[in-house]
């Protein structure tokens, strides 16, 4: 029987700002970052769909989630800890195909926490989802367990 690790984890990131393990296995994909923006497209597989046929609400979060991070990743010093600690998803249409492309912002900073929001669309370029979120960072913020290679992971 094989055994899996439950963690604690330790890998390799291309950069400060690429995707981790998690947003690799939802293919997303970084298409800018930069001056607290960004934006990242993901396709909407068969295995991101909900019973219904249509994409999972987690997925289109987790995008939306993502995008926001590559946003704060470009004004905060790299290998800083923070974490989300508040969302709220606006679900305004349903994803039946394509691919989806999050474009995100950091629009308040106050001390350790900083407020996002970011806008998803689909491939037709309608508004399928509103995202709003705050992300605190950590007292101790440098990461550990995890190796940053130098430069980014944007891919167009």
């Amino acid at each position: 029987m094989k055994e899996t690790s439950t963690g604690p984890h330790r890998f390799e990131m291309d950069g400060w700002i690429s995707c981790a393990p998690f947003e690799r296995l939802l293919n997303m994909k970084i298409v800018e970052a930069s001056d607290g923006q960004a934006t990242l497209k993901m396709p909407f597989l068969i295995g991101y769909a909900q019973g219904g046929g249509l994409m999972h609400g987690g997925a289109l979060v987790s995008l939306a989630d993502t995008a926001v991070v590559m946003a704060i990743k470009t004004l905060i010093p790299a290998q800083s800890h923070f974490a989300t600690i508040l969302c709220e998803a606006k679900f305004l249409l349903p994803v039946k195909k394509g691919i989806v492309t999050a474009k995100a912002k950091v629009v308040e900073r106050q001390g350790r926490t900083l407020k996002g929001r970011a806008t998803l669309y689909d491939d037709e370029e309608r508004t399928v989802m509103q995202f709003f979120s705050t992300f605190k960072i950590a007292r101790d913020t440098t990461i550990k367990g995890v190796i940053f290679q130098p430069g980014s992971m944007v891919e167009s």
